[in-house]
């Protein structure tokens, strides 16, 4: 039984579902709105660190609904952003969780985690290439194919 009766919301609201599900065991929570608060947080902060090109390179891999998550409030202009180290990335995701004792860093290797599991192992390096080396090791080297190490990513490093 569906939804909405439109396979496509029916579809990404299940996906959406996954991922948050996801972040919330990688997290040890059990609130789905902390989950999606982390979601939109990290998505965003990833999101205003790439490239106007590599945003839109990863939103066309992401489930309808979280590619609305991730241009949500977006103002391409003066993209990426010019802090490009880990801790000010890292204070990006801090500030939408300034009333949650949550970790900046637990939270955002978590999401990216999840993200990495989700989308092709070919835009995973295409977005890693176009951060800085620091935020870089937000991504987890051995996310994808059961711990084996991705051979894309061992072209960038």
């Amino acid at each position: 039984m569906t939804q909405t009766a439109i396979a496509a919301f029916d579809s990404t609201l299940q996906t959406t579902n996954v991922w948050l599900h996801e972040i919330m065991e990688r997290m040890g929570w059990v609130d789905k709105h902390r989950a999606y608060h982390a979601l939109r947080t990290v998505l965003h902060a990833l999101r205003d660190h790439l490239t106007v090109e590599g945003t839109a390179a990863l939103a066309a891999q992401l489930p309808l609904l979280i590619r609305g998550i991730f241009f949500e409030g977006w103002h391409p202009a003066g993209k990426p952003l010019k802090a490009r180290k880990k801790d000010d990335f890292l204070a990006h995701v801090a500030l939408g969780f300034a009333d949650d004792p949550a970790d900046a860093e637990e939270v955002t290797r978590a999401v990216l985690g999840v993200l990495a599991d989700h989308v092709s192992a070919g835009e995973v390096a295409h977005v890693e290439h176009l951060l800085p080396q620091e935020i870089r090791s937000f991504f987890l080297p051995t996310h994808r194919g059961g711990g084996e190490a991705d051979p894309i990513r061992s072209l960038l490093w």
